[in-house]
C-alpha cells in the first residue's frame, strides 16, 4: 500500500495521512487474522459478536496515532473513550465483525479524525481488497489515490440501495422493516454488505446510489459521512434532517439526485 500514500503524502494532512497508516495497520492486523482460528465473544443483541481481533485491530490503531498525533483522544467501538486533547479519533476497528467471524471477505476500518465537532478526515480500508478510501474536508475523496465522486442517477426507479438492519431488528425500531419492504415494493434493488462503512464508501465511489439504516454508532459512520459529502453527495437523517453522528437514530446517504425521493420513502408515517 506503499504506493497509495505515495501518490497522497503531498496533498494531505499530517493527520489525514496518520489516520491512513492506522487503517493499512490495523487492516493488516484484520488481513492476518482472516480464516485463522480466533475467540468470539457476543456482546448485547443478537448476532453482535466481537472477536480477539477487534481487540488486537483497536489497540493497534491507538497506540499508532497517540504516538504520532500529540493532543489526542479516542472514541473506539470497543474500547469506549480515552485519553485528552483537541483532536477526537473515532474508530471502527472491525466493521463487519459477523462477515469476519463467518469467514466473508467483506468488513473494514473506519477511522475519522474530528476537531472542534467537525471531522476533518476519514478513512475506510477494505483489507481484502486492498481498496482504500481517503476524504479530507475541503480536499474531496479518493480510492486508492483516485478522485472518487457519487453517481450521476437522478432517479429513484433506476437507483441501487444499500441498507443493513439493527440488532434489534424484531422491535422494528423507526419501522425500519416497513420502509424496508416500501422500497422492495418498487423494484429497486438493495444490497446487505454487512458493514455500514463500506456502505457508505460504495456510494461515495458511485457504486450505490444510496444507503439506509437506523441506530448507528458514530464509529460506523463519521468517515463515511465525510466520504460521500466530499464526493459531491449528501447525509441526512430520513426525513431529511442534518444527520448528528452521535444520534443513534436514522442516516440516509445518497448521491444527492435521489435524496428528495428517498426521503419521501422513509420519513413516511407507518
Amino acid at each position: 500500500m506503499g504506493s497509495i500514500l505515495d501518490q497522497t503524502k503531498e496533498s494531505l494532512s499530517h493527520i489525514t495521512l496518520i489516520a491512513i497508516e492506522a487503517a493499512l495497520l490495523g487492516g493488516e492486523i484484520l488481513r492476518q487474522g482472516f480464516g485463522t482460528h480466533f475467540a468470539i465473544k457476543t456482546k448485547e443483541g443478537q448476532h453482535n459478536l466481537v472477536t480477539e481481533y477487534d481487540h488486537k485491530s483497536e489497540k493497534a490503531i491507538i497506540e499508532f496515532i497517540g504516538s504520532n498525533v500529540k493532543g489526542s483522544h479516542f472514541l473506539a467501538e470497543e474500547s469506549g473513550t480515552s485519553g485528552g486533547g483537541e483532536i477526537l479519533w473515532i474508530i471502527d476497528p472491525l466493521d463487519g465483525t459477523v462477515n469476519f467471524a463467518h469467514q466473508l471477505p467483506i468488513f473494514s476500518v473506519s477511522i475519522a479524525a474530528q476537531k472542534e465537532g467537525k471531522v476533518v478526515a476519514g478513512v475506510v480500508y477494505q483489507p481484502i481488497t486492498h481498496e482504500l478510501f481517503v476524504a479530507e474536508s475541503g480536499k474531496g475523496a479518493f480510492l486508492n489515490g483516485q478522485k472518487i465522486k457519487v453517481s450521476d442517477v437522478s432517479q429513484m426507479e433506476k437507483a441501487i440501495l444499500a441498507t443493513g438492519f439493527p440488532y434489534n431488528l424484531a422491535k422494528n425500531p423507526f419501522h425500519c422493516i416497513d420502509h424496508f419492504v416500501d422500497i422492495l415494493k418498487l423494484g429497486i434493488p438493495i444490497r446487505r454488505l454487512g458493514s455500514a462503512a463500506i456502505d457508505m464508501a460504495y456510494t461515495a465511489s458511485g457504486r450505490f446510489e444510496g444507503f439506509f439504516e437506523v441506530e448507528l454508532g458514530p464509529w460506523d459512520v463519521a468517515a463515511g459521512k465525510l466520504l460521500i459529502e466530499e464526493a459531491g453527495g449528501k447525509v441526512t437523517h430520513w426525513d431529511g434532517r442534518p444527520f448528528n453522528i452521535n444520534s443513534r437514530e436514522t442516516v440516509f446517504a445518497s448521491n444527492g439526485k435521489i435524496h428528495a425521493a428517498g426521503c419521501k420513502i422513509l420519513s413516511r408515517k407507518v
